[in-house]
């Protein structure tokens, strides 16, 4: 007789996913909101001539807002228009609380292999687009109102990628969590990861080189806004949060078609044509002048890391995965690089909006655009390059294979009636992939004709 072992009780979840999911939705909203609304009674009890208006009721509204902005929701502001340059940085505050619910998710014992990461992620993210819906009703006002469809629509998604993120987290360690990945799709996630981690270190070092050259300015602005010890605190945190937002945009202009700040102007490498901006102090980076901001020998570096991000993601692509079809690692190179370009396509088109209806209706960089140009720059290359890392691959081991034959039989001789040694012709089943291959490599072929030629 068969027993069977039953999974242990401390293992076993204490409750129904879809409610787990509740509960953990809800404790994370209501974090972020209580400490966002923490900050804005600090504001109103400290300076009520800051302009939030309506007592307690009016200040709560605002803490509403302000937690609808850190889930990127414009808000239409009356006798001003839309309002759509959000910090991207804000949005870390929402993403991590909802990372450790999918962390608690894992450890409540709802996820014990990736196929139940998905489940578990909507049962977060479909009650937190409920609440995020209905915090944009009870915050929306005459003067201010947030978008409803943006409110329930941008809820859903951060919440299902933050959620799915935190409870893929939580099965395991990266490196054993990116060993059950597929070496096809491990090679395309990490290749794409590659190419924007370094396109991301040259987006800071960038925009910090940028402040560095117009510290004079960012002096003077803050100086010009006279903001007080509370005013100035404010202010850097304000700053920090529109980090990533410049770092966005300075990949752009590595990209080449730079970005705008208002309706008719531009800012690339080649130069910018910029009008009146408002009085922020990160906004004094902003290179100015009809030539190029940068040396000669410097452009060149700033506008030859896209080509250098294709080129690592193409590397990469190959070196996880290799494929023994020359005409095909061109094309997962391709794709790899692609797939870095729709990312930074959709990067770019988040970290612009509008400012009003106005001149500055237009600001930041264009998402389809970038998307486009990084597709030529930084897809074409991983193409390129992953065809000829593959090549020399194959090369490589085609040649240690054929030395090993030579090796086993230097002089040529074979005995009489024996079958001569196979031509070489490809690399080692050792080293290659075989993407069609989905018993593991354990086959078993049996020959119908081997009775009549014995």
């Amino acid at each position: 007789m068969t027993v069977q072992a039953q999974p242990s009780a401390s293992l076993l979840p204490s409750r129904p996913m879809l409610m787990a999911g509740g509960l953990a939705a809800l404790a994370a909203a209501g974090g972020g909101l209580a400490v966002l609304a923490t900050l804005t009674l600090i504001g109103w009890i400290t300076a009520p001539h800051v302009g939030l208006g309506g007592g307690l009721a009016g200040a709560l509204r605002s803490a509403g807002l302000l937690w609808l902005v850190a889930h990127h929701v414009e808000v239409t502001v009356r006798g001003v228009g839309r309002i759509g340059l959000l910090p991207l940085g804000l949005v870390l505050l929402p993403a991590a609380l909802i990372e450790r619910a999918g962390r608690w998710m894992t450890h409540e014992g709802h996820v014990t292999r990736l196929a139940q990461v998905g489940p578990v992620a909507v049962s977060i993210a479909f009650p937190y687009a409920l609440f995020t819906g209905a915090v944009a009703v009870a915050s929306s006002t005459a003067v201010a109102a947030p978008s409803l469809w943006q409110a329930v629509t941008v809820g859903f998604l951060v919440a299902l990628l933050a959620s799915g993120f935190g409870a893929a987290r939580g099965l395991a360690p990266w490196r054993k969590l990116a060993m059950r990945v597929p070496p096809r799709p491990r090679s395309l996630i990490l290749g794409t990861l590659a190419a924007l981690a370094l396109l991301t270190v040259s987006g800071a070092l960038l925009a910090a080189a940028s402040l560095e050259v117009h510290l004079n300015a960012y002096k003077a602005a803050v100086a010009a806004l006279n903001p007080g010890f509370g005013g100035s605190a404010l202010l850097l945190l304000a700053s920090l949060c529109y980090l990533p937002n410049s770092v966005i945009w300075a990949i752009a202009y590595m990209l080449g078609p730079g970005f705008s700040f208002g309706i008719g102007t531009a800012v690339s490498p080649s130069g910018s044509a910029l009008g009146a901006v408002p009085a922020f102090p990160m906004l004094a980076a902003l290179p100015v002048g009809t030539k190029a901001a940068f040396p000669a020998w410097i452009g060149f570096f700033i506008l030859v890391m896209p080509y250098l991000a294709g080129a690592l993601a193409g590397l990469m692509t190959v070196r996880i995965a290799p494929t023994p079809s020359l005409e095909a690692a061109p094309l997962w190179g391709l794709v790899t690089g692609s797939i870095a370009a729709v990312v930074i396509g959709l990067c770019a088109k988040f970290s612009g909006g509008p400012l009003g209806s106005g001149r500055l209706a237009s600001v930041g960089p264009a998402g389809g655009e970038s998307g486009l140009v990084a597709v030529l720059e930084v897809g074409v290359t991983a193409a390129l390059v992953a065809g000829a890392a593959n090549w020399l691959i194959i090369r490589h081991h085609v040649r240690k294979l054929s030395a090993a034959a030579a090796a086993a039989d230097p002089d040529g001789a074979r005995p009489a009636g024996a079958a001569p040694l196979a031509r070489v012709s490809g690399p080692a089943p050792a080293v290659i992939v075989d993407e069609t291959d989905d018993a593991g490599g354990h086959r078993i072929h049996v020959n119908p004709w081997a009775e009549e030629s014995q």
